[in-house]
């Protein structure tokens, strides 16, 4: 896996996220293909695609919240799923993963604040967790992560009074206080506006340049361009590109997706 000794300690250098020889099926068709990829720590990687691709059913394998019929994803070096079945440790592991969905995954009768501390449920015992009792010090932690994530003012507000944007900050937060290393972001700004969808990508990569591992599913080429050194192309369960977004050019769009390029790169025109 890769290990040094460094005053006596040991320390991991495997890679934030393996993916080996993934497949999975629905109903008969073909999600993943043999899928690979690998995430150093600290890297910011687009998973780019038309609908259908792959992506999210890739995020979702990652994260285990799925099990694909092959194939392995590790975290930090340890197996989170292998050969069609979920390992133990998949509570461990998932802690150490933020997941920020397309439609927040929020509850919202719950105020900002009461969604962001449900980041630290699976690291309390089971009869705190139980009953939602939290620390002084980890509310104060919950109102860090919000003023984090520029929101600090709708702390106290339910999440269904929130716009679009709050609210995908809130989930944002929810990600901090849990801890999270790294941060999976399915079409996380789908649903926003122009400006709104440009200050949630502008903080994915402020929390990415703090060292967070980043991976997230757009349509969008042009974001995809404007922030992410590196992107893999998904079609029909496959990986068709992995490398340079430099190199994501529109010839090389068109040669992946054909016609199903324009949707690629006239949604990102939008975002210039």
């Amino acid at each position: 896996m890769g290990e040094i000794f460094y005053l006596g300690v040991c320390v991991s250098l495997a890679p934030a996220v393996e993916v080996e020889g993934l497949s999975k099926t629905f109903r008969g068709k073909c999600a993943l293909n043999r899928v690979k990829l690998t995430a150093k720590r600290g890297e910011m990687l687009a998973l780019v695609g038309s609908s259908g691709s792959g992506k999210s059913t890739l995020l979702r394998n990652i994260n285990g919240l799925q099990t694909a019929e092959s194939g392995t994803v590790r975290i930090l070096g340890a197996t989170l799923q292998g050969d069609g079945r979920i390992y133990a440790n998949v509570r461990e592991l998932r802690s150490h993963i933020g997941f920020i969905f397309q439609q927040f995954n929020l509850v919202r009768r719950l105020t900002a604040i009461e969604n962001v501390l449900a980041g630290r449920l699976a690291a309390m015992g089971n009869w705190r967790s139980s009953l939602r009792i939290f620390t002084p010090e980890e509310k104060l932690q919950a109102l860090a992560a919000l003023d984090r994530v520029g929101i600090l003012d709708q702390a106290y507000k339910r999440a269904s009074l929130l716009s679009g944007g709050q609210q995908q900050r809130v989930a944002i937060a929810r990600c901090l206080v849990q801890g999270a290393q790294i941060i999976l972001a399915d079409e996380p700004i789908a649903s926003l506006d122009p400006e709104s969808a440009r200050k949630i990508m502008e903080l994915l990569d402020d929390l990415n340049r703090d060292g967070i591992t980043t991976l997230v599913s757009l349509h969008q080429v042009q974001l995809v361009r404007r922030y992410f050194p590196r992107a893999i192309a998904l079609r029909d369960g496959e990986v068709k590109f992995d490398g340079a977004t430099r190199d994501l050019d529109d010839a090389a769009l068109g040669f992946i997706y054909d016609q199903a390029a324009d949707e690629l790169i006239v949604r990102g025109h939008a975002f210039a």
